[in-house]
């Protein structure tokens, strides 16, 4: 008996060492692209190199994600075809420009909804945001996981955003999705759609006199370059939605789909720790870089509010009462 010991041990040992090889004979050596409009110190673009890293452990250096940062491969909406048409593989971007693809995604961009992040995670990591994921496989996506960019604000060349009448005439690149046209028309601006890679460049020929964005990506872009004034408004919070082409995503085995969920999942928290800690940081850096900064007090906030109340209602009967009312739920819960 003593002398079967070691080898009964031996080959349980031996066995144990065949299950990752098992396992990595699932994964084949791929090289996926993951574009995306930040750059690569910003916190999508942090978090893009975090799922990189924990794909390529988890796969044993098989699978590689290449980062293709700042628009390299083109705007959201670019992006989004090229998934659909398998010639991209990943991207990240505001959730609420689904909404071109499954209209409900617009719901997550209504004005104010969010008087928190944390309110924000239980949305999108509960029902809803599942049930809005589940819509995409149809459009050729696959929602592997929700991160965040944060409150929108307002810069402007011209003058400050103090009161509502501060918009009228102002010319203001917005996201290019309907809500957004239909917001800052509403309060009286001329809104102009323009994908993010030519913002800058907009803004610095005055094609524009404004845009709106989280602190933490007016920082990363140089904005106070080209603008002088940062109003507080906090008008919008953005979830992300990290997104997978459906054609890919299809290629691989049931061993590559975990890796890749697991990554996205594992890269969750990392990405919305670095994105909060960003934009508490970057007020204060865009100070020191020379910007005027003020609030908008919050009587002019509900005067806002008010105005664009039409609005608010449009999108939220597109999404339609049940999913309202599911939000509506979760956000309760956490207040």
């Amino acid at each position: 008996m003593m002398c079967l010991k070691p080898v009964v041990a031996a080959a349980l040992f031996g066995s144990a060492l065949l299950l990752p090889s098992v396992a990595y004979a699932e994964i084949k050596d791929r090289t996926l692209k993951f574009a995306f409009t930040a750059g690569r110190e910003h916190p999508q673009g942090l978090g893009v190199q975090k799922f990189a890293d924990l794909v390529k452990e988890k796969s044993g250096g098989k699978i590689q994600v290449r980062l293709f940062p700042e628009g390299a491969l083109g705007g959201d909406l670019q992006t989004i075809s090229a998934l659909q048409g398998g010639t991209l593989d990943l991207t990240v971007l505001n959730a609420g420009l689904l909404a071109g693809n499954v209209k409900e995604f617009a719901i997550l961009d209504l004005p104010f909804l969010f008087n928190n992040p944390e309110e924000a995670d239980a949305v999108v990591d509960g029902s809803v945001g599942q049930k809005l994921f589940a819509k995409l496989p149809e459009k050729g996506l696959v929602g592997l996981t929700y991160w965040e960019l944060g409150f929108r604000n307002v810069t402007t060349s011209r003058r400050p955003i103090t009161k509502l009448e501060d918009f009228q005439g102002l010319k203001l690149r917005v996201v290019q999705a309907p809500l957004f046209i239909d917001l800052f028309n509403a309060l009286g601006a001329n809104a102009v759609p323009l994908a993010f890679p030519e913002l800058y460049t907009a803004l610095e020929q005055k094609v524009v006199d404004g845009q709106e964005n989280p602190l933490a990506t007016i920082e990363a872009t140089k904005f106070n370059d080209v603008q002088t004034y940062l109003s507080i408004t906090r008008h919008i919070y953005n979830p992300q939605a990290v997104l997978i082409s459906k054609r890919t995503w299809d290629g691989f085995s049931e061993e590559e789909k975990k890796i890749i969920n697991e990554a996205a999942n594992e890269s969750r928290s990392y990405q919305r720790q670095v994105s909060r800690e960003k934009n508490a940081q970057s007020i204060e850096n865009l100070v020191k870089a020379g910007m005027k900064v003020n609030e908008v007090p919050p009587q002019e906030l509900e005067r806002i509010r008010e105005k664009i109340k039409p609005i608010t209602d449009k999108y939220s009967a597109q999404a339609g009462d049940a999913l309202l009312s599911e939000i509506n739920a979760e956000i309760a819960k956490k207040r």
